[in-house]
């Protein structure tokens, strides 16, 4: 039997005031955590409509220089010396992952649909706890491998012939789902030693460089059109971030992290409505066992943390 709105809130007022406040905190991590995977797939979806029209470098180039742009003005502003790094070689190797990470994935926007991109991006997290044994030296237990080996199956199952013929194009994804793994290996690296603050701001950094480099080999004038939605996706990815890091500052990850799967959500959303694609069940099913496997090894991971403390 389900409680009225009115005893739901009597039973909300007679918790302890920490556990109040905990609830409180959840409900804000999941907001934040939410409206973080919409503003990631916008972006991506600003992303696949300008690599129609502009030569991927020159897309690249507006991601990161707008979120170097504002990021830099902020970081100059408030807190100057965060703009030094402890471990600067770490933060331009994990910078240099994000661009590759980001030219592989609009190449993938160009070739293959919005949905399937989106479904195999969502295995980095699987990755992850594969390649969290040989460069973290973590112990990962069979549960868990059998958590990266159906989330493996499950990206097999994407990217596997379509009408017998194999489509080389969903490697591409493929390809920047690992780099995003190795990405986020380093940012726990990095853990601890810089601030959020200033990885923040080594984030964009190689791709604004290498990207301003090889931009005038690869430049077409955008109209008004054009210059809005770089301007839009540059700022994009420098919102998302914040609200990627009020997600985990406001509850644990153990809360919000498997809302990151929200992703998939909204990116069947825009698949539909918006590029007018049709979902494979091949897709369906990859996507599923993908996020099952992810959501498993999490939880997976906080048992341990539990049982280790």
């Amino acid at each position: 039997m389900r409680a009225s709105p009115g005893n739901a809130a009597q039973v909300e007022r007679s918790l302890p005031e920490h556990s109040l406040a905990e609830r409180r905190a959840g409900r804000a991590g999941i907001f934040w955590m939410i409206l973080t995977t919409l503003l990631f797939v916008t972006q991506d979806a600003t992303t696949r409509i300008l690599a129609k029209s502009y030569p991927v470098m020159e897309v690249a180039w507006a991601r990161f220089a707008v979120h170097m742009l504002l990021v830099g003005i902020v970081v100059a502003w408030r807190s100057p010396h965060l703009m030094v790094s402890h471990r600067l070689p770490l933060q331009l190797v994990r910078s240099c992952l994000l661009l590759a990470t980001t030219l592989l994935a609009v190449l993938s926007l160009r070739s293959i649909t919005f949905a399937e991109v989106q479904a195999i991006a969502a295995a980095a997290p699987v990755l992850v706890t594969a390649l969290s044994v040989p460069l973290l030296g973590e112990k990962v237990g069979w549960r868990r491998w059998v958590g990266v080996l159906a989330g493996m199956a499950g990206a097999l199952l994407i990217v596997g012939p379509v009408g017998g013929t194999f489509q080389w194009a969903l490697a591409l994804p493929l390809g920047a789902a690992f780099c995003n793994a190795l990405y986020q290996i380093a940012t726990r690296k990095l853990k601890g030693v810089d601030s959020p603050t200033t990885t923040i701001f080594y984030t964009g950094m190689a791709g604004t460089v290498v990207c301003t480099l090889a931009l005038p080999f690869n430049w077409v004038t955008p109209d008004l059109n054009g210059v809005a939605l770089m301007v839009l996706l540059g700022t994009l990815g420098g919102i998302s971030h914040f609200c990627l890091i009020r997600a985990y500052s406001a509850a644990p990850a153990a809360t919000v992290a498997p809302f990151g799967y929200t992703t998939l959500v909204w990116a069947a959303v825009y698949a539909l409505m918006l590029f007018g694609e049709d979902l494979r069940l091949s897709t369906i099913a990859g996507t599923i066992i993908i996020v099952g496997s992810g959501v498993y090894i999490f939880y997976r991971e906080q048992t341990r943390a539990r049982q280790a403390s």
